[in-house]
């Protein structure tokens, strides 16, 4: 298998503020998982150093077993019940002023994990009635009435995910179906909350591709797209095809903003949680 090696655009800053600390400490006491480490996200360091980040519910053990994913795919444990409060709590320590929250896939669960969030969603606004909320869902198979369970609890923006174009799904989101995956954002939409999704390029997706993929976003009545560099976080995932130049991401976002989006982040190091707080309305 032939590795790229990695251009001089993809380095990341390091940043050593004392903010990085709490917040490592604070998930760690309360025993959280977040997707910054499990996805070995570029932007963690940054994102903590400002006192942000992502945290992850339902456990750490994805039912699914997604081809970019680095989070361990198998038999997840019980949900536990004390979830909601821990992580309210750690967003009311680490002083968010918006919070990011998404989960592992739990198919496992006759509901999807989706009563779990509508709990965890309902406690964090209580504890901290002036943090705004963006969460990052599954597609719960598409059932309409688990999404209505996160709907109902009133998140400022939800977000989920295409990852991908449509010939690249079933290779690597595996169950996942890209027919499915804009349902779930159209059903968002109509609901009037704010819809957002996000992509990775470099997997082989032609220019062509992400164009429509950007037109079936914005039909759905997705108003927000990011869009990164996938970069392989370890060699049981599957490899990159190729580096996108920064300059093309800069395309991307001015195609994007011209189709009618109304915000893009578009960058090699975005990710569908990067500077999410300006996505709030």
């Amino acid at each position: 298998m032939t590795y790229l090696r990695k251009p001089e655009w993809l380095r990341t800053k390091i940043y050593s503020e004392s903010n990085f600390s709490n917040v490592n400490q604070v998930i760690k006491q309360h025993g959280l998982h977040t997707i910054c480490t499990s996805g070995r996200c570029p932007n963690q360091s940054e994102c903590w150093s400002k006192g942000t980040a992502t945290l992850m519910i339902g456990g750490d053990i994805c039912t699914r077993s997604c081809k970019f994913c680095n989070t361990i795919t198998g038999r997840p444990l019980p949900l536990d019940p004390q979830e909601p409060a821990k992580v309210a709590e750690s967003v009311r320590l680490m002083q968010l002023k918006h919070a990011v929250i998404t989960s592992v896939d739990r198919d496992d669960l006759k509901d999807h994990g989706a009563g779990h969030w509508a709990e965890t969603i309902k406690t964090i606004k209580l504890v901290n009635p002036h943090t705004t909320l963006e969460v990052l869902i599954p597609d719960f198979d598409g059932h309409e009435e688990l999404i209505d369970l996160v709907i109902n609890e009133k998140p400022d923006v939800i977000s989920h995910n295409l990852e991908t174009v449509r010939r690249l799904t079933p290779e690597i989101r595996t169950k996942a179906k890209y027919d499915t995956s804009l349902k779930v954002l159209n059903y968002i939409a109509s609901k009037g909350v704010v819809a957002k999704t996000g992509i990775m390029l470099g997997l082989g997706e032609t220019e062509e591709e992400i164009l429509e993929l950007m037109d079936d976003a914005l039909a759905s009545g997705c108003s927000i797209l990011t869009i990164g560099q996938y970069m392989q976080p370890s060699r049981k995932n599957i490899s990159v095809s190729a580096y996108i130049h920064p300059d093309k991401f800069a395309e991307y976002k001015e195609i994007g903003l011209q189709k009618g989006f109304r915000q893009v982040e578009s960058g090699p190091f975005v990710r569908s949680s990067y500077c999410a707080e300006k996505h709030v309305l």
